[in-house]
Order: structure tokens, then C-alpha cells, then sequence
């Protein structure tokens, strides 16, 4: 990730920091990025790496990666061995992190600009964006990008802030203990909006009044705070918090004593008619939406935009326009090939940069085209505007660009790369046959009020309306939880078998390998071959194949599982047939216990025969078993024998083969279970998709939403009965309506005849009758508005896979490896 800043030099850090100046190249100390991902580095003579550590991740050890690519100056809380000191510029600081938050500190000091602070458990991203869409019609601002809230987020943020912005806007979130009075300091907020209250991450505080006084800790040197005086528990501890300060308290709700006081709430279908008074004159707004956590926000916005005293024109024009927002990347199969990544709920620099980035992630086609719209709340010239774009573009190795709007259709002559133009996004779709969209990479990326919706419709593959969500940024959060648990030096092999247990491999192997994954694993030949086509590239364990796919295993560098004598002496026939002075890499699978696949102890003398005299063509990768009942704590006993028994043979194999290939026996629940036998690799398997022990899984998010829509609705009798052979009698007059979701998409029948219930707008429907091949059909009598088109959640967490296995009698692992390939698979990135 990157973090423009032309104001400052290495000099000047050092100095903030207290740090130490370790110069090789004096005359090359001025940055205009900030660099903490080695993987991501665009512009390398114009950037610092900053060597962040974390509990999971160290960025030390990317050092010589960064230097690889062109990074000359450093921050470092560690100094590289001499050969490495040599090769740059390195600051030498405690804490690196911190150096940055000083930085961000001494850039806010020299900007005296008001800025707004947001936080609370929900909707701060959304505060922030309506926010910034009504004030910037009046304020030249900034905002941090997406959720860019952190400890890291934040100042990356400040340091933003130029000479020609007149206020900001930032939000702040935590999750434990001391991390808000930081956050103040680098901040430094004139106006604080407090959205909500709610339980996200309540682990690390004792109570929600704890929680509370935390987040306070950011408005302490507020002159305005803005919060809802419906909300009880959190308007009191507000007022006694500053009960003793002048600040300005101010509030909106129903109560007598609000600044903003809502006396009329009108709901229609699909909008809100809202009326009220502040500063004794009546007020109305309509907004597009009917719920309440969307009403909430909005009021948020309200009552901040009155207070900047933003024209009241533009407040209920703008108003009248918000639209939900999707804080997310998505990535999905689009036509003839393609692949969309869909940005397109707003339009500016910084995340752009974030969209580039991941775009850069996905290695599916050479080309990578960028639909974009005019950027709206720049706050720059447009002159200067689209220069930086083109260039951005350009350092991002952007094929083609299409631009829509008439501003970025005006500055046509700032990009040098194969680009087309449109006024508007209807003009566009019209044409989009003749923009010939052949196996490239598309990134849309767009204000809202270009409605680029309609052209990730139209680009999108139409497939099944049942959808699996694979949340990447959850993976990412599990692979970390679980490399947090590591030893150190010790690998992780991720297995991506069975279409990576239902979420499909290669996005997930994409993801992986760019997170520094050291083993994939697979079950077939084909399946690796697959991914190798896709461009990945680290090492793959083959767990079945055979002695005729040694070609295909040599030339897609495969390294095949070797669990009997049958196919050992196979592969080394074939090798001695087929003369070609290749070595082929393999995984010696033990027999410990598990009685499945893999050598038994009273093979061992044969098996090293065997290796011995095999070494010029054969390269023991690794020896490895497999634990019968890891997560089982009253099988411990056994396990333990396992261990033992395992290290007994594998110190035979290495001893007789004069040679450490990897040692690795634990699975996902062995990891944290057993340290001691984490060895030199450890393979995480279903902990990765976000089900573990229950110790692990409270930190693991569930990577799979499953979704589907209502195809129709009908109003039953008492006495009608559903589905097949009559498995439902309805014993009530009933609201029923039919779900395009089935036992061919991986829905079990044993589900069915009320066994298990879906959720509509978030109330249970159980699923009524037999579950057919293609639908089910649930019942919604007792939920209220319900649509055809509505979606309807099948599942989204641990407990709902639980509760699935649970009715079938089986483990969550077959729940989700049952969901069929035809299920549309949309990835994203929050």
C-alpha cells in the first residue's frame, strides 16, 4: 500500500522519530510514497519501506525484496546484516509504527484545518462517505479511503492532507485498550460524531461503558460532538463524560432536548420522508432508504452537514440522492472470459490506488483495462487531476482506459495508452460490443452518480442467482490467525483440494501465493495444472497421482504424494524408461495410525532400500503423516503416540538419505494444539475457510456466504400441502414462497421438512416439504415486506454450517466442500 507525501526527507523523519541515519546515498533521501507492502511497490525511486511488525508478520524479513525492486530508503527497527546496510539509506528507530504515527502527528501540527472525527461499532464508513459527498459540493476536503480507521490506516491518512484542503474527515476505530488516545493525537479533532454502540470487538474490554469511554478518549479536546439523544445508555455516558467541559454537545432524535429534533417519520415503499427543527426552524429531507441502521446514519450526516452550516439546497438535493454503499472489491467472471473487478461506488485518487493494487493482484490475463468516470471531489484542477491519473495508470501497467464523463473526456490528451471516451455511462453500454472485451482484467471504477451498476450488469457473466461469497479478506484474517500460532521459521502448506473446500482454487491460491503461502496442496494432477495455466507459482503437492502423469508433473512442476510401494516403483520405472536427467520431487507419506494411505512402520527398511538407491532421480521433498484426531482432546494419548511413532521414522528415512527434507504431520487443529510437532511445516486445511476449535474460533471469520433469491410467492390454504409426496401439510393458512436453490447446488434434502430455516430480512424462514433438485420452498407468513427478487441467506457464519451438519448428521467440512461448482462464486476484498 502507498501513502503519497512530497514533503518530507529521511532527515527530517529521523529527527521526529528520534531515529538513527545509517546513508549510503545522501543525495537520495526525499520519498513521496510510504511503502509496507514489498509486493506492491509501483514506484520504488520515489518511496520509503517502512519494516512493520505485527504479531503474525514481520516486514524485516521483505527487506531484500523491496531492495530487489528498486526501495533505497528504509525505516527499520532492526538493522539488516552489513552486506544489506550497504545498499540503501536506513533510519534506525524503537518502534516503526510509531515512528509513523510521530510523522503523521508533526504533518497534522502544520495543518490548522477543523477536521471530523468518526466512530462508534457501525456505520462510521458510511458517515464518512455521505458526509464527504454533501460537504465536499461546499468544503475542498479529504477523507481517509475506504476503512482506513486503524492504527496503521490513520496516519497513512493524515499524511494526506495538502495546503489546499479546508477541512477533513476521518474515521477512527479500535479494538482494544489505549489504542483511541493515540489515534487523538495523530488526529486531532474540532468535530467528533459518536454513530453508534454495539458488541464488535467487546472481547477486549470489560464492559460496552468501558468500550464507550475509550472511544471517547478521541473527542477529549472535541469543540463539537454529535450523537443521538434516542440512544439512552450511550447519550448519558456521553453528557457525564464532558459534564464538566464546554464542549458542544450536540444530538439529534425524538427527545425534547435535541438540537435537531425529528417529529415526523413517514416510510413508503422505498423511501423516508423525515421532518424537523434545529435552531427553531423546520426542516424535511426524504432519503432512499426505509431502514433504520440507513436512518441512523443518515441523521448523522443531517445534523453534522446543518452544523457546517453547508447550504441547505445541496443538503436536501443530496440527501434525496445517497445510496447504500459496497465497501468491498468484488471479483466475479465476467463475458468471454474476463474478469470484473467492481469498484464503482466512488471516485477518487486514493482508492483508486487500493483498486490498482488488488487488480495487480489477480494474475488470470496479461491486460488490464480500467473503466473510469470523472472524479467529482478532488479539490484539484482537473489539468492537474488527470495528469496524476495517467501517470498512476501508467506505473500500474494499465493497458487501456475508458473514460466516462465529459471532464475526463476533456483531458483525453493526458493519457498515453490505448484509451476510448463517453459522456455517460448509457452511451457506453450502447457501444460495448465494439469495445471487443477478450480475456483481460477489468477494473470499474466510478463516482455513484455515473451508475457504472448498470455496466457491471451488463459485463457480468449471467449465471445461477444462488451465490457463494468468498470474503478474501476473511481467508487472509484466518491464514494470519493461524501463522500467529507459528514457531518460528516454520512453513505453512495451505490445501486447496476439492475446489479449496468449496470456495474455488485458483482466486484462492491467487490470494495465498500473494501472502507468501509456502506449499499448496491439491488432489489431482488437473488441479494443478490449472493453477500453474493461471500463473502460480509456488511449489504444489500432488495428493494422488500416477506414474503415467510424471510427464505433466515435470513439466507443470508438480510434486506428487508417494503413499504406497505400487506407485513408488511406478514412478521410478517411468523414470529409468524415460532417461531425460530429471529429478522429480516428492512427499513420502507415513502411516502413523490413521490407516488410510501411507507407509507402515514394518516398511521402513524397504522404503529406505528403496529411496536409497533412487536419490539420482527421486528428491525427498518432505516426509510426512496425518493425525487421526487432532482437535479430539480425549484422544490425546494416541495422538501423542502418533508424534513419537512419526519422528521415529522419519529420523530413520533422514539418517539413511544423509539429507532434512520437510518434516510436517499437524493438520488445522493440530496447529495450536500441539507446538511441539509443528516441525518444519504445518498444513492448514479447513481452519483457513474459518472453522476451527472452538478456542481458535471466536478469532476466525467464516469465508462463505451463501445466498439465493425468491422466485415466487404464493398464499396457501390450511390444508395444502408442498413439494414432493405431500411432505408438508400446511396446518395454517401460509405465506409461501419458492427459493432458486436446491439439492444440485449442494443444499442437502435432509434439510428440508422444517428441519432448518433460512433467513429473510433477517427472521427465520424454515424450509417447508422435500428440498427439490433445482428449489425449496420456505415459509414467510410471519415476515413482513417480503419481494420476489428478495435474497435469502442460506448461511453466513459458523453457526449456521454447524446447525447444517448438525441436521444431517455429518461435519462442516461436507457442508462445504457439497456446495456444487455451478454455484456462482463472487469473491471479495473489504
Amino acid at each position: 500500500m502507498h501513502n503519497s507525501n512530497p514533503d518530507f526527507s529521511l532527515q527530517s523523519w529521523a529527527k521526529i522519530a528520534s531515529g538513527k541515519c545509517y546513508f549510503e546515498f545522501p543525495e537520495n533521501v526525499f520519498f513521496k510514497e510510504i511503502v509496507y507492502d514489498s509486493r506492491l511497490i509501483i514506484n520504488p525511486k520515489d518511496s520509503v519501506f517502512i519494516a512493520l511488525k505485527s504479531k503474525r508478520n514481520d516486514g524485516h524479513q521483505y527487506i531484500e525484496k523491496a531492495i530487489e525492486k528498486g526501495i533505497v530508503n528504509f525505516v527499520v527497527s532492526n538493522l539488516p546484516e552489513p552486506e544489506i546496510l550497504k545498499k540503501g539509506n536506513f533510519i534506525l528507530v524503537k518502534n516503526t509504527l510509531q515512528a509513523l504515527q510521530l510523522l503523521a502527528i508533526e504533518h497534522r501540527n502544520q495543518h490548522k484545518i477543523p477536521i471530523i472525527a468518526i466512530t462508534g461499532s457501525n456505520g462510521k464508513t458510511i458517515v464518512k462517505e455521505w458526509l464527504r459527498t454533501i460537504a465536499s459540493k461546499d468544503f475542498n476536503l479529504i477523507a481517509n479511503p475506504k476503512s482506513f480507521n486503524s492504527q496503521l490506516g490513520v496516519p497513512l491518512s493524515v499524511l494526506k492532507i495538502r495546503k489546499e484542503h479546508r477541512i477533513a474527515i476521518f474515521e477512527a476505530g479500535i479494538s482494544q485498550k489505549g489504542e483511541m488516545e493515540i489515534l487523538e493525537s495523530i488526529i486531532q479533532p474540532s468535530i467528533g460524531i459518536f454513530t453508534n454502540i454495539g458488541s464488535a470487538h467487546a472481547e477486549n474490554f470489560n464492559s460496552l461503558e468501558e468500550k464507550i469511554k475509550e472511544k471517547l478518549q478521541l473527542f477529549k479536546n472535541c469543540q463539537t460532538i454529535i450523537y443521538c439523544s434516542d440512544n439512552e445508555f450511550l447519550a448519558n455516558k456521553i453528557e457525564m463524560f464532558f459534564q464538566n467541559s464546554r464542549k458542544k454537545l450536540l444530538k439529534w432524535g425524538t427527545t425534547d432536548d435535541a438540537d435537531l429534533k425529528i417529529y415526523f417519520n413517514d416510510i413508503s415503499k422505498n423511501s423516508c420522508l423525515i421532518k424537523a427543527t434545529y435552531l427553531n426552524k423546520p426542516l424535511e429531507i426524504n432519503i432512499p432508504f426505509t431502514d433504520f441502521a440507513s436512518f441512523e446514519n443518515a441523521m448523522h450526516v443531517w445534523l453534522c452537514a446543518l452544523y457546517l452550516a453547508v447550504p441547505e439546497e445541496i443538503i436536501t438535493s443530496e440527501m434525496q440522492q445517497l445510496q447504500a454503499l459496497e465497501m468491498r472489491l468484488e471479483l466475479k467472471h465476467a463475458l468471454n472470459n474476463c474478469l470484473l473487478i467492481n469498484d464503482s461506488y466512488s471516485a477518487d485518487i486514493e482508492s483508486l490506488k487500493i483498486a490498482l493494487e488488488f487488480a495487480v493482484q489477480q494474475k488470470s490475463h496479461d491486460q488490464l483495462t480500467v473503466i473510469l468516470s470523472d472524479f467529482q471531489e478532488s479539490g484539484i484542477n482537473d489539468e492537474l487531476l488527470y495528469s496524476q491519473i495517467a501517470e498512476m495508470l501508467v506505473r500500474y501497467k494499465v493497458k487501456k482506459v475508458i473514460g466516462v464523463g465529459e471532464k475526463i473526456s476533456a483531458q483525453a490528451l493526458k493519457f498515453n495508452i490505448d484509451t476510448v471516451f463517453f459522456l455517460n455511462a448509457d452511451s457506453l453500454i450502447r457501444n460495448i460490443n465494439k469495445l471487443n472485451f477478450r480475456k483481460e482484467t477489468i477494473l470499474l471504477k466510478g463516482a455513484r452518480s455515473f451508475h457504472f451498476e448498470h455496466i457491471a450488469d451488463r459485463l457480468e457473466a449471467k449465471t445461477h442467482d444462488t451465490i457463494l461469497e468468498i470474503n478474501l479478506s476473511a481467508m487472509l484474517n484466518n491464514l494470519n490467525v493461524y501463522r500467529s500460532l507459528l514457531k518460528p521459521k516454520v512453513k505453512t502448506m495451505a490445501m486447496v483440494k476439492a475446489f479449496s473446500y468449496g470456495s474455488g482454487s485458483y482466486e484462492v491460491a491467487n490470494l495465498l501465493e500473494h501472502h507468501g503461502i509456502d506449499y499448496l496442496a491439491v488432489a489431482y494432477v488437473d488441479e494443478g495444472i490449472a493453477l500453474r495455466e493461471g500463473g502460480i507459482q509456488s511449489p504444489i503437492m500432488v495428493m494422488s497421482s500416477d506414474a503415467e502423469q510424471i510427464d505433466k508433473l515435470n513439466a507443470y512442476r508438480l510434486e506428487p504424494e508417494i503413499f504406497s510401494f505400487r506407485i513408488l516403483h511406478k514412478m521410478i520405472d517411468y523414470l529409468q524408461k524415460h532417461d531425460d536427467s530429471s529429478v522429480l520431487g516428492v512427499h513420502i507419506k507415513l502411516d502413523t495410525g490413521m490407516h488410510r494411505l501411507g507407509f507402515l512402520s514394518e516398511e521402513m527398511e524397504t522404503l529406505i532400500q528403496v529411496l536409497q538407491q533412487n536419490q539420482h532421480i527421486l528428491k525427498v521433498k518432505s516426509v510426512f503423516s496425518h493425525l487421526t484426531s487432532s482437535g479430539d482432546e480425549k484422544a490425546d494419548e494416541f495422538t501423542l503416540k502418533q508424534i513419537e511413532l512419526f519422528s521415529q521414522m522419519y529420523d530413520k528415512i533422514s539418517a539413511a538419505l544423509n539429507e532434512k527434507p520437510m518434516k510436517h504431520i499437524l493438520n488445522t487443529s493440530g496447529i495450536s494444539r500441539f507446538p511441539d510437532a509443528q516441525f518444519d511445516m504445518v498444513r492448514l486445511g479447513i481452519g483457513l475457510y474459518g472453522i476451527g476449535d472452538a478456542s481458535e474460533e471466536k478469532s476466525l471469520q467464516l469465508v462463505g456466504r451463501f445466498t439465493s433469491t425468491i422466485t415466487q410467492i404464493k398464499k396457501l390454504k390450511k390444508g395444502d400441502s408442498i413439494g414432493y409426496n405431500r411432505k408438508c401439510i400446511l396446518k395454517q393458512d401460509s405465506v409461501i414462497a419458492t427459493v432458486a436453490v436446491g439439492y444440485a447446488d449442494g443444499l442437502q434434502r435432509a434439510l428440508g421438512e422444517e428441519k432448518y430455516s433460512f433467513l429473510v430480512h433477517g427472521k427465520a424462514a424454515p424450509i417447508m416439504g422435500s428440498v427439490c433438485m433445482d428449489m425449496c420452498m420456505i415459509d414467510i407468513t410471519a415476515i413482513e415486506n417480503v419481494a420476489e427478487g428478495d435474497t435469502v441467506l442460506i448461511f453466513e457464519n459458523q453457526a449456521h454450517v454447524r446447525k447444517m451438519a448438525e441436521i444431517i448428521q455429518t461435519i462442516p467440512y461436507e457442508i462445504l466442500t457439497g456446495i456444487s461448482a455451478r454455484v456462482k462464486r463472487v469473491y471479495y476484498q473489504e
